[in-house]
């Protein structure tokens, strides 16, 4: 008997265990967080109803966050007819990674979606965004606007623009390589979202799930869907607020697990507006006639504050080598020594007819490699 007849056995066989898989009944926690959605929640509701058949139970677990309008009315109507709908409310408006981490503990499904309140996306899709699933080839699957298939309306252009650079940004750091990080479509293993701590109240659960999601080596596959955007005259939330506040979560809940040189070039960030400080209060100091040591000193203790709270909430995220006693006393030992430094270099090509400004920045790009070395090997 030749290999390729073992190789065909093979086949078979991983072919019939994924049929058997795919046809096999599962159950769908779908969590819909809401907050002022009386128009379209109901029709939502019955959209994700439609899902229903003989291989997949449906589990609807609407989050109501406080909402102001007969959201919640609604809801419990909906719940009292049917019994695959539950309703959780909170006492006051918490934001939508909170709804949805409430949703989350509650789900008993095997797999378990978001979907959104509002009528933006196609509660039928998830059916095909279940396959990966269902077939045991995937623990999270994304659903992406940009991938090209379906109706797509067109709005804002710069939503466009900042839904891709932060999307860039956020693949940049995770090593992920998605089309559409901000998409509300993400469906996973109920065991698998169950054991992630979700922080972000509003909307930084985004980059804050991919992230986790990508730091836990999961399998993530990304499937195309449609799109329907409204604009904020029929209720759409989000802000440019909530847009700075994505690019501060790409950076806190990825910037922990960077390699070496990923690092680097973060505490560039870091380092570098905190050197912009150290030098832009010496200038002031020296400015209102204070007295150079005193106003190098000065300028540098005030940098390095600043560094550490920067440090512990982008980069290191308290990842201490030590005891929160020890911890402090390391750092003030690597400040010490940097200021030591900072003051040595400063003096030294002031003595030699630099200008101050000058010497101080210097002084400042060493210490910014300094302080990094010092905080990655002896610090945290």
């Amino acid at each position: 008997m030749g290999r390729s007849h073992f190789l065909r056995k093979d086949v078979n066989r991983m072919t019939h265990e994924l049929e058997t898989t795919s046809s096999a009944r599962v159950k769908l926690s779908v969590v819909i967080p809401c907050f002022n959605e009386e128009r379209t929640l109901g029709i939502c509701i019955d959209r994700v109803m439609g899902l229903v058949a003989e291989d997949l139970e449906v589990e609807i677990i609407v989050v109501d966050d406080a909402s102001r309008d007969r959201s919640l009315a609604i809801a419990d109507e909906l719940a009292s007819k049917y019994p695959e709908i539950r309703v959780i409310r909170h006492d006051h408006n918490r934001g939508k990674g909170a709804a949805l981490r409430t949703g989350f503990r509650e789900a008993t499904g095997d797999f378990v979606a978001v979907q959104d309140a509002d009528l933006e996306y196609n509660p039928l899709e998830l059916r095909n965004l279940l396959n990966p699933l269902r077939d045991g080839r995937a623990d999270v699957v994304v659903g992406s606007r940009f991938k090209g298939q379906g109706p797509h309306r067109v709005l804002y252009f710069w939503h466009y623009v900042g839904n891709r650079l932060l999307t860039l940004l956020s693949n940049m750091f995770s090593d992920l390589n998605l089309s559409d990080m901000e998409t509300c479509y993400k469906i996973f293993r109920r065991e698998v979202i169950q054991k992630i701590d979700i922080e972000e109240n509003r909307f930084g659960f985004e980059p804050e799930i991919v992230a986790k999601v990508a730091h836990r080596r999961l399998r993530i596959y990304e499937m195309a869907i449609s799109y329907s955007g409204r604009t904020y005259e029929e209720g759409k939330k989000i802000t440019w607020k909530d847009g700075v506040r994505a690019l501060y979560c790409v950076l806190r809940y990825n910037a922990d697990h960077l390699p070496f040189p990923m690092q680097f070039v973060m505490y560039l960030f870091i380092g570098g507006f905190s050197a912009v400080v150290n030098l832009g209060a010496f200038i002031a100091a020296q400015a209102i006639g204070t007295q150079l040591t005193i106003s190098i000193v000065g300028s540098f203790v005030l940098a390095a504050v600043v560094n550490y709270f920067l440090c512990i909430a982008l980069l290191f995220r308290h990842k201490a080598r030590w005891n929160s006693v020890i911890e402090i006393g390391m750092y003030v030992l690597v400040v010490s020594v940097a200021s030591i430094l900072d003051l040595g270099v400063t003096r030294g090509f002031v003595s030699i007819g630099m200008a101050p400004w000058a010497a101080k920045s210097v002084a400042a790009a060493i210490g910014l490699v300094y302080n990094f070395l010092g905080r990655r090997y002896v610090v945290f």
